[in-house]
This record gives structure tokens, sequence and C-alpha cells, in this order.
């Protein structure tokens, strides 16, 4: 009987070391290596809100850079040396005029240089006979005082010559208008034969320098909140649709227009090749970052099926999973989340919808 025992199980261990041991069964990855090359990957980030104001406004001299000349004396128009358009240096002569306020301020300072010397003369000789005690002392004062008074009416009148222009005036009453600063000629009120009154108050030139410029953008009551001083914008115009030009906020006004309902806010932006021409049409993007923060993504990366959106989230080939999210704000670029994804968390963000479909036809 023992012998019966010993060879079964003998014969059972031989049986069972024949049989084929079945081949363990090699588990497949949910994305294949090959696959992996046709997804792209980004990271969800915590940023501040971004969006873009679009207004519209119009190109304008900035003031602190414009000047008007007035005439300082009446006078007749001799000559005007420049043109409308013309770009001037500092210091060149724009006009010549003859004017008899001037020749007659010139006539009377030589009069009172003959004043002072019948002054001076007659002092002198009131000194010499005070000092012989032929005169009194108060004739020899009386007579300075009056020399004096002859000094004090010369240099009144030379500084009256002064200010109406000084080394550009001279005795037969012409006088050169001068440009206060480099610029260009954008206003010429003047030609050779006007007359300038006392009364007149025009300008006859206005010189303004356009190597800075300002933009005044219309604001709409809506979007009053959205724009703040220090805001940065871009700017485009007709003349130069593909060109983008930088500047910034630089006032918000506290009042709207009672017509046009709409609020005016100022944007500097500099102008070195001076291509932006006062009067153009200009087209401004405001780019608003708020404080609030909120989970971004590429926008590429959103799926939308059925009214909702989803994300893909990639931890590694065997672990992608759909994730519902909320969308608060979208542009071409980027995504603002209220929920669904974490700060840091890893999109596929190209072909998803691969994966999506293999995830969600199960």
């Amino acid at each position: 009987m023992r012998v019966f025992y010993l060879v079964s199980t003998l014969l059972l261990i031989i049986f069972n070391s024949c049989k084929e041991k079945p081949i363990a069964k090699k588990e497949e990855k949910l994305i294949s290596d090959s696959t992996m090359k046709l997804f792209r990957f980004d990271t969800a980030r915590l940023m501040p809100i971004e969006s873009e104001l679009k207004l519209s406004g119009t190109i304008a001299f900035d003031d602190n850079k414009v000047v008007v000349v007035y005439p300082f004396s009446s006078g007749l128009v001799m000559n005007v040396n420049v043109n409308l358009g013309d770009y001037v240096t500092k210091g060149q002569t724009l006009a010549i005029l003859r004017s008899g306020d001037v020749a007659g301020n010139f006539a009377d300072l030589s009069s009172a240089g003959n004043d002072i010397a019948i002054a001076k003369r007659n002092m002198e000789n009131a000194e010499h006979l005070y000092n012989n005690g032929i005169s009194s002392q108060r004739e020899f004062i009386e007579a300075k005082e009056n020399y004096h008074k002859a000094l004090s009416n010369a240099q009144k009148i030379r500084a009256q010559i002064q200010i109406n222009g000084g080394g550009r005036t001279s005795a037969d009453g012409s006088y050169t208008v001068t440009a206060p600063r480099a610029g260009y000629i954008v206003e010429r009120l003047i030609n050779p034969g006007n007359f300038i009154r006392n009364d007149n108050s025009t300008s006859l030139f206005t010189i303004g320098d356009i190597s800075d410029v300002w933009i005044w953008a219309n604001v709409f009551e809506t979007d009053i909140s959205k724009v703040k001083e220090g805001y940065a914008a871009k700017i485009t115009t007709v003349a130069y649709p593909e060109r983008i030009f930088d500047g910034r906020v630089d006032k918000v006004s506290q009042f709207l227009d009672p017509v046009s309902k709409v609020m005016k806010v100022r944007i500097v932006l500099p102008n070195p090749s001076n291509v932006l021409k006062p009067e153009m049409f200009a087209n401004i993007e405001i780019e608003n970052k708020e404080a609030r923060e909120l989970v971004a993504v590429p926008t590429t990366s959103i799926i939308s099926e059925n009214g909702k959106n989803f994300v893909l989230v990639f931890n590694n080939q065997n672990d992608v999973r759909v994730q519902e999210v909320q969308l608060f704000k979208t542009d071409k670029v980027r995504t603002y989340l209220l929920n669904g994804v974490e700060d840091g968390e890893r999109l596929i963000t190209d072909n998803q919808i691969l994966i999506f479909r293999k995830l969600t036809d199960k």
C-alpha cells in the first residue's frame, strides 16, 4: 500500500512538470510611447487675471511740447520765412515785422541819452558852484536828482525794448520773430503785408514737437472701472496696421462728456521716428491686470462637449483623468478657471481629444 502511494505521488509530480506554464500577459499602457509624440503638455498656473479693453481715440500733440507765438508789438509783416509743416530749430527766424512802436522805443532811448548828458552836465556845474560857495546845497541836490531820474528813465526804455525783442529789434523799427523751441509749424496765421494791431489777440504761429504724443481715448461708462493710471496700452493706426506702438495710461478724467457720455483717458507714448501725426485715428488695447488670481490654463487644453468643459490631467502614461472645469474668462491664449484644476497640475494641450474619447467611451 505504501508503495502504491509513492508511485502515485511520483506520477503526479511528473505530470505537473510536463504541463506548459502560461506566459504572463504584459500590461498595456493607456498612452503608448509612440503615441506620446502626438501630444503637447503644459502646466496650470495661478496667475493675476488679465484682460484687454479695446478703445478708440485720436492722436494729439503733447501740450507740454507745444508753444504758441504771439506778436509782442503792432506792426506790418514784411517777410514770412516758414510754411505750414516746416521743421524749425530753436532761435530760427520765422518772420520779420516793422513796427512804429519799436521805432518809437529807440527814439525815446536816444532822447533819454540826450537827457542824461544834459542832466549830468547840470549836476557837475551845480556841484562846482556849490563847492565854491556860489550856489546853495539845495540846488546841487536837485540837479543830482534830475540826473538820476534821467538814468532811470533810460533804463526803463531799455527794459521795454528788451521785453519787445531785445537784440531782435533795430532802430529802424523792424523786429525778428524767432522760434522759441524746435518743432513743426502746425499753424501759420500771417502773410506778408498783414498789419498786426495792438488789440489783436490772434497768434502768429503754433510750433509743436511730436517726439512724444498723446492719445485721447474714449471710455464708456460700463468700462470705467477697467482703466487706471499706469496701465499699459498697445496702439495701432490705419496708416501702420501691422505696427504696434507701446504707451501707458497717464491720466484718467474724473468727468463724463455730457453729450457723448464717455470719459476721456490720456495715453502717453514716445514717437521717435515722428510717424504718428496729430489727428490720426488710433485703436487702443488697454492691458488690465486685476489683483485677483485664478488658475490659468492654455485655451487649447479645453474640450467643450454637451454644454460642459473638460481638461485632461496627465500624471503619467497610465494615469490620465478627465476633469470637468468651470470657466471664468477666456481668450485666444489663456483661460481662467473657477475650479476643477489645481496650480501645478500638468495638462494635455494638443490632440487630447484622442484620449478623451478613449476614456469617455467606456
